[in-house]
């Protein structure tokens, strides 16, 4: 029996109070988090510098060398420009940029005589457009003072920040709630399997749970298989052999658009892991922000049933 899916009048109350709830976590918890990010990007920001000789010796062999400088050099330019801009721009392979910033790496198979001539063409791009306000030494050609390095740092940490500050937030409210799953869990005998163990969700022991498990599922067509993310999974201690644990996955948000236009994620996973491992397959959202009726209206008619952070009990109406 559902949980909270067929309950639609308790949705407007429930609504208003994780919509409270995740406002005060953002008052009190995110400008740390941002703060924490920034003073970090600052100091890498701050190694870049270091690399290029304080900009003024961006060269393929640096990139190469630094893959996860690029991103800091996007926002050294006047104006800061995207990721897909410099792509456009600068006409070089789209998956080179995303390996450099994604990955920290350079192409493993990429040709070593095309990845010079993209690089070079990186390069130029980056050059023409760096910001001599952030930069002044550039134009003066005097050595700039520590002062000056640590300013131009400051600056370019803010721009990066300011482009992550969502990403920010949101793995900082995973985290948190993540941890409130953990604590609730252990709270009452539960024990925490670490991830590198090689656990396969379905043959966890009764009274344990994992977070982030991969779970692999065959495509429809039954030529490739996938790995479909679980941010925790569950085995409930009263779980007889066969059983299979509950799946959750830990939804925050700070606005209501963002969740209604991202709703059908959470359908095609249930679909895929329904088609594998059968009806029985229990996936759960954990939900904390601005979820409104028509979001959960939808989820509840994909047979998606879900409990609110605040009030996190009912996961022993889940059976755990």
């Amino acid at each position: 029996m559902p949980v909270n899916a067929d309950k639609p009048h308790l949705w407007k109350q429930d609504i208003a109070q994780s919509v409270d709830f995740y406002n005060s976590w953002f008052m009190e918890f995110a400008p740390r988090a941002y703060r924490d990010t920034r003073i970090a990007t600052t100091q890498q920001v701050e190694s870049a510098l270091l690399w290029t000789a304080n900009f003024t010796n961006i060269t393929p062999a640096v990139l190469r060398q630094h893959p996860l400088v690029l991103p800091i050099l996007r926002m050294a330019t006047a104006p800061p420009i995207a990721r897909d801009r410099l792509i456009g721009l600068a006409s070089v392979l789209p998956n080179l940029v995303k390996n450099m910033e994604e990955k920290q790496r350079i192409p493993p198979k990429m040709d070593s005589t095309m990845l010079d001539a993209e690089l070079e063409k990186i390069v130029q791009v980056l050059a023409w457009l760096i910001d001599p306000d952030i930069f002044p030494w550039l134009q003066t050609m005097l050595e700039p003072t520590e002062a000056q390095i640590h300013r131009a740092a400051t600056i370019v940490a803010d721009r990066l920040c300011g482009a992550l500050a969502d990403p920010i937030i949101r793995n900082a409210q995973e985290q948190r709630q993540l941890a409130t799953i953990k604590q609730w869990l252990e709270e009452r005998g539960y024990s925490y399997i670490r991830g590198g163990t090689g656990v396969r969700f379905e043959t966890m022991q009764p009274g344990t749970f994992a977070f982030r498990l991969n779970i692999p599922v065959s495509l429809q067509s039954g030529s490739k298989q996938i790995n479909i993310p679980i941010d925790a999974v569950i085995m409930p201690s009263q779980s007889q052999t066969g059983d299979l644990p509950l799946l959750i996955e830990a939804k925050s948000a700070g606005d209501f658009t963002n969740p209604n236009k991202r709703r059908k994620e959470e359908a095609i996973k249930v679909a895929q892991l329904r088609s594998n491992y059968g009806n029985q397959v229990r996936f759960v959202l954990f939900l904390c922000g601005y979820f409104d009726s028509g979001y959960l209206g939808y989820e509840a008619a994909e047979g998606i049933d879900w409990l609110w952070e605040h009030r996190i009990e009912d996961l022993v109406l889940f059976g755990v």
